[in-house]
């Protein structure tokens, strides 16, 4: 008899942050400490996945409650400004 292994998908928020040598780092506003690297927009994609991926499985097998996020981000950006050097 086949075991059938039921998945269930989760969406997260990742950021993006440009690194200063270049690539990306990648932080989970639900997860503090789960954050990654890549050398480029799409492996930083790859490498986030991978990751979140092994979080969540360490939370499954410590039998702790995968956090579920529960608000919406908003991203902008606030101009501002900011009095010229004499």
């Amino acid at each position: 008899m086949t075991r059938t292994t039921r998945t269930k998908i989760l969406h997260y928020y990742a950021v993006f942050e440009p690194a200063q040598e270049g690539g990306y780092n990648v932080s989970f506003p639900s997860f503090p400490g789960c954050v990654t690297f890549g050398r480029n927009f799409e492996q930083a994609q790859r490498m986030a996945q991978e990751v979140l991926e092994l979080w969540l499985e360490e939370f499954r097998e410590s039998n702790e409650t995968i956090p579920t996020y529960s608000r919406h981000l908003i991203v902008d950006e606030i101009p501002v400004k900011v009095p010229a050097k004499r």
